[in-house]
């Protein structure tokens, strides 16, 4: 028998469309490991709930795994360490993954690629990011150019089946069993609302997509409506690689209506990754001036306010409690409670790109990066600081009376005409006051960006 082959898993959890797993199989032997690595990313480590995510998602890819003769093996550790070591073990002088863009995964693989043939190959994104180039031959950094050039592309090749079989080594390495690991909660367990949205793996991933086909043609109609919820809610089974962007795009690309709208959001996934490719500190550093110079305020009670869902603004507030009880939070939504906190309260917009990374169950490094960049403003496409939004308009435009119900019950008996800025007659007792009335926000902004501007 030929030696075993190695296929290092990140963020590409499933067996269909998996190049990787699928080039091992033709090989030899396969151990498909993942690798909970911590020490790789630092301060950029997996947040509370992705790793729920993460714990539900391997067990889905063991078991579908054991169901052709593999298994999925666990290790713990800096992933070159890991990987040399394990190679060792089991005889092995190659490994394959997928290719993966956030600059420490690019770093961990210029590690691996020292002491191992590593083989990487492309699924993660629509187009292999940095392939969409200009005429000139660079790299674009504007959105809309971008998706023209990669629409050109469009579509993607056809989604690979899973591999019939895959062959298993004639011994297994040891493995951590994942329950050792502790990605769940447990005191507290935080997670009830995380268990009751959401089916992690691969079958959840196709459940999702199939549910949404059926619902893509009213996508441009439906998706800003927090109340009525038209997204597809695919992005963390895209994050984790559960489904690949080639098998949502030939699924619901012939849907008619709206569809396209919602093809041009998958096509800001390859974007995100195409910016942080050229800008790989994008998550930390602003890419415009004056932003370094800006007067951001650092108080803890309004930051606490909007982590928990108290500003006093009902849509703001539902949005923040949406995301701890879920992980996620409705995209409409997230513009506006990222933008209150970034116009409102004048908090730098990394403070909350720090909350996402932790609560949201796909949290994502170019696509939170890229989002956060462009509502401060500060981003190399982005809308301009001084276009503030105003939350309880925006709240009143996208009919989120129902959705505040849900998540802000202490307000659920207000009528529609109340809710969305609730009258001090009417403002429950446990309601708290606004932290700052949007009038004085917006001139507090424009003078903070006004000072910006002069130093």
């Amino acid at each position: 028998m030929s030696s075993p082959v190695i296929v290092w898993l990140r963020r590409d959890l499933r067996l269909s469309d998996q190049p990787a797993i699928a080039e091992a199989a033709r090989k030899g032997p396969v151990i498909p490991v993942y690798i909970c690595d911590d020490e790789t990313p630092r301060h950029r480590a997996m947040g509370g709930a992705s790793r729920w995510w993460l714990h539900h998602s391997l067990s889905s890819l063991d078991a579908a795994l054991r169901d052709q003769g593999s298994r999925l093996i666990l290790r713990r550790g800096r992933s070159d360490e890991v990987l040399a070591k394990l190679a060792e073990e089991v005889g092995a002088t190659e490994v394959d993954a997928l290719h993966h863009y956030e600059p420490w995964w690019r770093n961990a693989e210029k590690a691996v690629a020292k002491h191992l043939t590593l083989c990487l190959h492309h699924g993660n994104y629509l187009a292999p990011p940095g392939s969409v180039t200009t005429g000139s031959g660079g790299l674009y950094k504007i959105y809309t150019p971008f998706w023209r050039a990669l629409r050109e592309r469009m579509p993607p090749p056809e989604p690979q089946r899973r591999p019939q079989s895959i062959p298993a080594p004639t011994k297994w390495p040891k493995s951590d069993r994942l329950e050792d690991w502790g990605l769940l909660p447990s005191k507290p367990d935080w997670a009830g609302g995380l268990r009751g949205m959401w089916e992690p793996g691969e079958g959840g991933a196709r459940k999702r997509l199939h549910a949404f086909v059926e619902e893509a043609s009213a996508y441009e109609a439906q998706r800003n409506l927090p109340g009525v919820d038209g997204t597809s809610m695919l992005s963390p089974h895209l994050h984790f690689g559960e489904v690949s962007p080639s098998q949502v795009w030939h699924a619901v690309a012939d849907a008619g209506g709206s569809v396209g709208t919602f093809l041009s959001e998958v096509g800001w996934r390859d974007y995100a990754q195409n910016v942080i490719l050229q800008f790989p500190d994008y998550g930390s550093k602003y890419a415009r001036d004056p932003f370094g110079d800006f007067p951001w305020r650092t108080s803890k009670a309004d930051l606490e306010a909007w982590q928990l869902g108290r500003t006093g603004y009902p849509v703001v507030d539902a949005g923040m409690r949406q995301l701890w009880h879920t992980g996620w939070m409705h995209n409409r939504v997230r513009m506006i409670a990222a933008s209150f906190l970034i116009k409102h309260l004048l908090i730098d917009w990394r403070e909350g790109e720090k909350w996402f990374w932790d609560t949201l169950v796909d949290a994502d490094y170019g696509n939170n990066s890229v989002n956060w960049q462009w509502t401060a403003g500060s981003g190399i496409d982005a809308q301009m600081f001084v276009r503030i939004m105003a939350p309880l308009t925006q709240s009143e435009k996208f009919d989120a009376a129902s959705y505040i119900r849900e998540w802000v019950p202490e307000l659920a008996d207000l009528s529609d005409e109340d809710i969305h800025d609730p009258p001090p007659a009417v403002r429950p007792k446990d309601y708290p006051e606004k932290r700052i009335e949007h009038r004085d926000a917006r001139e507090r902004a424009l003078s903070a960006w006004q000072q910006a501007k002069a130093e």
